[in-house]
């Protein structure tokens, strides 16, 4: 006889991707437990760049990048860093990452990012309106730098593939960006607008607020973390490092950089490595931004975010337990003054964290191919804000016996 009971999930990981499912799964009359072994929000999800980016979806691995490499890699300020210790075990990722950008398969996986990022501004609108931050998205959008034509130029690759799937963009020439953005350096020659990379207001409040909503529907949250699971025919409950247990109809992993641990533990090894991404928070920059910037050939990104102005960006490759390079912050911090050079450091602060990566640049929303009742959301890269209201939909729809919305064949697990 078949229980009435709605089914009990555990998701693992309270960053951005896991507190909207949860949140989702609540919402959809479930009894749902988040499992973190930190407060939510502290990961990846605290550290980031506070942007919907819709339009940043285009595969890393690609020809134009191939070439590039060799040269950022040797350049000690390259926006690439590979640890010379963890080199090694990046052989094999790697080389899944070089394959994975042949041009025969690159449209594929621009499509497969192009099919979230068309979603995901009208998600998160949507959710956010829903727990009451609908003011909390900003209506301005981004703007992508250029100091030289042969830098404009280096970007066709990227602005071809918005005019493909029909993504707006406005050219700005150096006195609309002026009028725009007068803190904007006169060494910018021109710019392009991208209205619909909005910015969040404060991306760890965002989380918090998810939070507070999903418990206020029932659902539980439990700090500790996750050593192993237990498992029948399918898995029946999740381990947790002090002993306790947590019985479990189906569990979701969305512990972004650390689920291939897990997946392991369930003979289920996954090609997920860390992107370690770094931010300096400046409360006090003595100049407005009204619009998030991004500067390509310098690769590093600014933000108007939690009170104050946040500059990030680059690649570093070290793995999960390294400790962190605070030269890496501080080299986009000198970038970012070279187009805001009134930009003061006053009263900021450093952070590192862990961006989960796949070779293909393309997240993993899938049933496990090998144990009944475990679901993955995981390997969002840089796009995980963008993509976490559609992730808590696919996955709400997935997991509840729906058809999604969209096809998630191509996000499934074992296509590697």
């Amino acid at each position: 006889m078949q229980s009435d009971q709605p089914k009990h999930s555990v998701v693992v990981g309270a960053g951005i991707i896991g507190s909207a499912i949860s949140y989702e799964l609540q919402k959809r009359g479930g009894q749902v437990t988040l499992v973190d072994a930190d407060t939510p929000g502290r990961g990846a999800s605290y550290g980031n760049m506070a942007s919907i980016a819709v339009t940043e979806f285009m595969p890393v691995s690609r020809p134009s990048v191939w070439r590039q490499t060799p040269g950022w890699l040797l350049h000690p300020e390259g926006p690439i860093r590979v640890s010379p210790r963890y080199a090694p075990h990046l052989i094999p990722w790697f080389a899944r990452f070089f394959w994975a950008g042949r041009p025969s398969k690159l449209r594929q996986l621009e499509a497969q990012g192009a099919a979230l990022c068309q979603r995901s501004l009208a998600d998160t609108e949507n959710l956010m309106a829903e727990l009451g931050l609908a003011g909390d998205l900003s209506t301005t959008g981004c703007l992508s730098l250029y100091a030289s034509e042969a830098e404009f130029i280096a970007d066709q690759e990227r602005l071809e593939m918005l005019d493909r799937h029909e993504f707006g963009y406005e050219m700005l020439n150096r006195d609309a960006l002026h009028d725009l953005e007068p803190e904007i350096s006169p060494v910018i020659q021109k710019a392009v607008l991208l209205p619909d990379n909005r910015t969040v207001r404060d991306p760890y409040a965002f989380v918090t607020r998810l939070v507070e909503a999903f418990v206020s529907l029932g659902g539980q949250v439990q700090r500790g973390k996750v050593t192993g699971f237990e498992r029948a025919e399918r898995v029946t409950s999740v381990r947790l490092e002090d002993g306790r247990q947590i019985k479990a109809d189906q569990v979701v992993l969305a512990a972004g950089a650390f689920t291939a641990r897990l997946s392991k533990k369930l003979d289920e090894p996954i090609p997920l490595e860390t992107e370690r991404g770094y931010h300096t928070q400046i409360n006090a920059p003595g100049i407005r931004l009204d619009h998030s910037i991004i500067w390509p050939a310098m690769a590093f990104m600014v933000s108007p975010t939690a009170g104050g102005i946040r500059v990030g960006g680059t690649v570093e490759m070290a793995g999960l337990d390294a400790a962190p390079d605070w030269r890496r912050s501080k080299i986009t911090v000198r970038r970012a003054r070279k187009a805001l050079p009134n930009l003061r450091i006053d009263n900021s602060s450093e952070w590192m964290g862990h961006r989960p990566a796949f070779p293909d640049t393309v997240p993993v929303m899938s049933a496990s191919a090998k144990v009944s009742g475990v679901y993955y959301a995981t390997g969002h890269g840089h796009l995980g804000l963008t993509y976490a209201a559609t992730t808590a939909k696919l996955m709400g729809q997935l997991i509840s016996g729906e058809l999604p919305d969209i096809d998630l064949n191509p996000y499934r697990i074992d296509r590697f």
